[in-house]
């Protein structure tokens, strides 16, 4: 949703491969279908990321670098405000894991 959504929509126009990284399954597919549907772009994909899960994390960036040839631009966008106060299974802030932590582990697992 949001600036995110409306950045992938931009790059799939401009026919780019979009991986559209998301926490919940159900809302990435839905903004995958309609991407692909306004753009005709069927290379829009959609992976499970919780940046707040440095398990997440990891994951994701070991798929991405076995499944993909090359990265050109990434986009951190994900984040949370207003949560009230949790500890991440990891025994981080949950708001701090998924703000500043998440994206800083999966850009630097993805420089290579």
């Amino acid at each position: 949703a949001g600036i995110g959504k409306c950045v992938a929509l931009d790059l799939a126009r401009r026919n780019a491969r979009t991986i559209l990284a998301c926490r919940n399954r159900e809302r990435g597919q839905a903004a995958v279908e309609e991407i692909r549907a306004a753009t005709g772009n069927p290379a829009v994909l959609l992976r499970l990321l919780d940046t707040g899960s440095l398990a997440s994390v990891r994951a994701f960036a070991r798929a991405v670098l076995r499944e993909e040839k090359r990265l050109d631009v990434l986009v951190n966008n994900a984040g949370v405000t207003g949560l009230p106060f949790a500890i991440t299974p990891e025994g981080l802030e949950q708001t701090f894991a998924t703000n500043y932590l998440g994206p800083f582990l999966l850009t630097n697992l993805l420089l290579g």
